[in-house]
């Protein structure tokens, strides 16, 4: 057995509640301002490519039987920096605000996830080959198919 710990795994079909698919699917929709909730939280995030030859890496790997292993970029970004990547990708004039209804309660929030991905690399040579900037592209593209977009209720908070 081997326990298997990714990160912030983001990409095309993800929920509607994760913050990659609300701003993106607010900016599609027209939103000329968009609604986050803190933004000064830290993630960690994968493209889910990356996640799934993580997974795929560890499997194929025997050195990795009974070990506990990350699936990690290994590199933070906050959800306001995040937005802004986001927002410079579909519509640069768009600007965002902070609403108090999408801030968790202070006792429900993590400041900052980061994790090592040193281990995974160690064991089984893998590493992400999607940078944050081109997952966001291809999240953004399949997300740019109008059916994809219908599926998404961008202007409720879920």
């Amino acid at each position: 057995m081997t326990i298997v710990r990714p990160f912030n795994t983001y990409g095309p079909r993800q929920s509607a509640r994760a913050v990659i698919p609300t701003i993106i699917t607010q900016l599609l929709a027209g939103a000329t301002e968009i609604k986050l909730g803190s933004t000064h939280p830290t993630r960690d995030f994968n493209y889910v490519k990356d996640t799934v030859e993580g997974f795929i890496a560890i499997a194929e790997t025997p050195a990795t039987i009974g070990e506990e292993i990350n699936i990690a970029s290994q590199e933070e970004i906050s959800i306001g920096q995040l937005a802004r990547e986001i927002i410079d990708q579909i519509n640069p004039a768009t600007g965002s605000v902070s609403e108090d209804i999408r801030v968790r309660p202070e006792k429900s929030e993590v400041e900052r996830l980061l994790s090592s991905n040193e281990k995974i690399r160690r064991l089984t040579g893998w590493q992400p080959e999607y940078t944050l900037q081109q997952g966001i592209r291809e999240t953004i593209a399949w997300y740019r198919d109008e059916e994809n977009l219908r599926r998404y209720k961008w202007n409720i908070y879920n």
